[in-house]
């Protein structure tokens, strides 16, 4: 196979905007942190909690309508117009069914509160942002399968567009509900939750008037007419996302939990740690767009059937990957001395944090490659490996073996944080073989087919 760069080019075109879309959204996280922390401690201590049980849930539900971009861009690359609208008003239904777990797992977060041994005060306001958040869960799932279908069909940008409205909503709505103006209340952190709900259907709104206004979009008749609910066609979309939904749930809880145990270990190694997995949360933005644009392309030219035109896309996508893998290492071990003390002042734990992202750029390569294969898996419509690699790799492999080196002297000296990190770097390389060589199988059927 030969790398293209016409693949290349086309890759990269659709996934810039993506990547900026995504930075804007994380930008959303980074501001509601820093308003409610200018509150008091308790304030961003309960923004920390509820965003850490509520997001893991928030985006499981949009990994299962996930499954949308791969199904529209194979139906796109297919030209079955109409397929395009039936899956998408099949997804509005399953938004709601969706939507309305999520309401009743709200209703069960008093009782996870009580049992973390917090002071009531965090507690309640934790609990008040769950309450107020809870009601944008269906305006952001509607959000995600408008921005699906759109990008499924190739157009990339309108989401990037959209989040920048959100953000400046969430600026404003923070400004608001956070200290009380314009004679609201000042909730304090919880203020965030509202605001947060009120950027959901803000970017529900304005994905909805951007199809009204695009021709490519109008043509494809999304609303009307209305098809009734087809437990089929639920089940078709539910069956393709629940796997990236469980990826989606293993990663999180994963770097959630690994605070809790190494908590026990001090301050300096918990503030280390977090200060690493911020940056590389912003570092997986690059490889997770140009994911989401290998699923859209593989998607499209599976539906058109080119499979060998599909053969060098998967070997240019791969490639991508690894440059930009390689790009964002050398980046980030250069600068990771400047970036930690954007961070902290303290010594120690700049110390610590700067070691552990030396092990964040050796992941790089594997985890630009997972995610890769994952983007190709989704466009393939062979979503059903993804879940079960990610749980071994992520939990059996890489969250046992970090456990053993954190905090054991089972195999070596207990190495404190860093002893999870080279966990994280085994899981995410199980991750990438498994998840390559189920790509190669399936492109291997298909071909044979062909």
């Amino acid at each position: 196979m030969k790398f293209s760069h016409w693949e290349s080019k086309r890759l990269l075109q659709l996934a810039t905007p993506v990547f900026f879309a995504q930075i804007t959204l994380v930008l959303m996280s980074v501001v509601d942190t820093m308003m409610a922390g200018q509150v008091s401690a308790n304030d961003l201590a309960a923004l920390s909690i509820a965003t850490g049980i509520w997001n893991p849930l928030l985006f499981s539900l949009q990994g299962i309508l996930l499954a949308i971009t791969g199904i529209v861009a194979h139906c796109h690359g297919a030209k079955d117009i109409s397929s395009i609208k039936s899956h998408f008003q099949q997804g509005i239904y399953l938004a709601l069914i969706l939507t309305v777990l999520s309401l009743i797992l709200a209703k069960f977060t008093p009782h996870v509160f009580s049992k973390l041994g917090t002071s009531t005060d965090i507690t309640d306001l934790s609990q008040q942002y769950i309450d107020f958040v809870k009601w944008g869960v269906l305006g952001f799932l509607l959000f995600s399968i408008y921005r699906n279908v759109t990008e499924g069909v190739g157009l990339t940008k309108p989401a990037f567009y959209i989040s920048l409205i959100g953000l400046a909503v969430n600026v404003i709505a923070n400004y608001i509900f956070i200290y009380g103006k314009l004679g609201m209340p000042a909730y304090g952190s919880a203020g965030c939750g509202l605001a947060t709900a009120l950027v959901f259907w803000a970017m529900a709104v304005a994905q909805w008037l951007y199809c009204k206004r695009s021709t490519i979009m109008r043509n494809l008749s999304l609303l009307s007419p209305f098809s009734k609910p087809d437990l089929s066609a639920i089940g078709y979309i539910a069956k393709l996302g629940l796997p990236i939904c469980l990826a989606t749930f293993f990663e999180v809880t994963l770097f959630a939990c690994i605070p809790l145990f190494i908590a026990d270990l001090g301050a300096i190694a918990v503030s280390g740690h977090q200060i690493a997995a911020s940056v590389t949360t912003v570092l997986f933005m690059m490889p997770l767009s140009l994911s989401m644009a290998i699923a859209i392309r593989i998607g499209n030219l599976s539906g058109q059937q080119a499979y060998q035109q599909l053969k060098a896309a998967v070997f240019t996508s791969f490639c991508l990957a690894a440059f930009i893998a390689f790009f964002v290492a050398m980046l980030t071990f250069l600068a990771r001395d400047s970036i930690v003390w954007l961070y902290t002042n303290n010594e120690q734990v700049a110390v610590l944090a700067s070691s552990i992202i030396v092990l964040a750029c050796v992941y790089q390569l594997p985890d630009a490659l997972q995610v890769a294969a994952n983007g190709v898996l989704r466009g393939l419509k062979y979503t059903k490996p993804i879940s079960y690699i990610t749980f071994i790799s992520y939990w059996l492999i890489g969250f046992s073996l970090g456990y053993v080196l954190a905090k054991t002297d089972l195999l070596v000296p207990a190495m404190g944080p860093e002893g999870f990190w080279l966990g994280i770097i085994m899981g995410l390389s199980a991750a990438a073989i498994l998840l390559l060589l189920s790509v190669r199988s399936r492109l291997a059927t298909i071909l044979s087919n062909y």
